[in-house]
């Protein structure tokens, strides 16, 4: 009996030990003696200029996401296209893979896991009421060997009930963001309306799903790509603002998959007019981001390019953790 007691009240007294707070030694309110982060940092207004910009072949234009992957960058176009793209990190095109089987309605993203490239054909920004959203879940070693076997991952956002046809540009249910973690699938929304992003979850699984509602983060700016780092608790979304200043938005030290529970920190990028689409890290700390082609003579005239930036004095010391 003494023994139980004795372990109860040792187990009260840890539980007093642990004090929340903000653990990032980088944040405006750090808090030396946090043990345990509570998500509550704030950071200063933080501008990054990439380390150098190379310019995309004519082939991919359209750009749309980007993964580190058999020791290339793959991307692809967001219409029709049905290639695979690989380049070098002066982006160069080293290989072409050609999913043969698949349609491209509006290819917006890409992913991986361990086993599998995943390819998100769920652009809806034309008129906000698609009912064929996909996700094309691809085996890699079939990838590599130019004979892809491709599964379809179907969905619908549980709450998107009005499917009637909207202006373009106009719809909160639209994405172009999404990251896997084992069996779960995490969508992050485009929202034109709010420029905010939604997180969805659906199954790892062949079928027809209801994406589910999870939270709602408000970035400030159109969401379009994503790269996770399961490992390291750590998301970084890439997008722009509905008047073209491009950001990183930083998700890490959360808690499971609750990706909000931790730091959230916005960065902007020093670059004009760009539509950044693309983004993958080869180690944590050195982001590649692609920009689609967004020709609007004589006001714009931005070429499809490629970015690789420095996030090591951001991220340097979260990732010796």
């Amino acid at each position: 009996m003494i023994r139980i007691f004795l372990c109860y009240f040792l187990g009260i007294l840890s539980s007093y030990a642990q004090i929340s707070g903000c653990t990032d030694s980088l944040s405006k309110n750090f808090n030396p003696d946090a043990t345990s982060n509570d998500g509550s940092c704030l950071y200063e207004n933080f501008k990054i200029k990439p380390e150098f910009t190379a310019q995309l072949s004519d082939s991919i234009k359209e750009t749309s996401g980007l993964i580190a992957f058999d020791g290339l960058l793959w991307t692809h176009n967001d219409d029709h296209d049905k290639t695979i793209y690989g380049i070098d990190t002066l982006g160069k095109i080293k290989k072409r893979i050609i999913l043969h089987k698949a349609v491209n309605h509006d290819w917006e993203e890409i992913s991986q896991d361990s086993t599998h490239l995943y390819i998100g054909d769920f652009g809806n920004n034309a008129s906000g009421n698609r009912t064929n959203l996909n996700i094309l879940k691809i085996e890699k070693k079939s990838f590599l060997e130019g004979n892809p076997i491709i599964e379809n991952i179907s969905f619908t956002y549980s709450n998107q009930t009005d499917f009637s046809k909207h202006t373009p540009n106009t719809t909160n249910f639209d994405c172009e963001a999404f990251i896997v973690s084992k069996d779960s699938i995490y969508l992050f929304t485009k929202e034109w309306k709010s420029s905010k992003t939604t997180i969805y979850s659906i199954a790892n699984q062949p079928g027809n799903h209801i994406a589910t509602f999870k939270e709602t983060l408000d970035t400030k700016g159109l969401v379009t790509g994503a790269v996770f780092l399961e490992s390291k608790k750590l998301i970084v979304l890439c997008g722009y603002s509905t008047v073209g200043k491009s950001f990183l938005y930083l998700l890490y030290d959360f808690k499971n998959h609750d990706f909000l529970s931790g730091n959230k920190r916005k960065i902007n990028l020093r670059l004009s007019f760009h539509q950044i689409e693309g983004i993958t890290t080869q180690d944590g700390l050195h982001y590649y981001l692609t920009n689609e082609a967004l020709v609007r003579k004589p006001v714009l005239n931005v070429r499809q390019q490629i970015h690789l930036l420095d996030l090591s004095s951001v991220l340097g010391l979260y990732s010796k953790n």
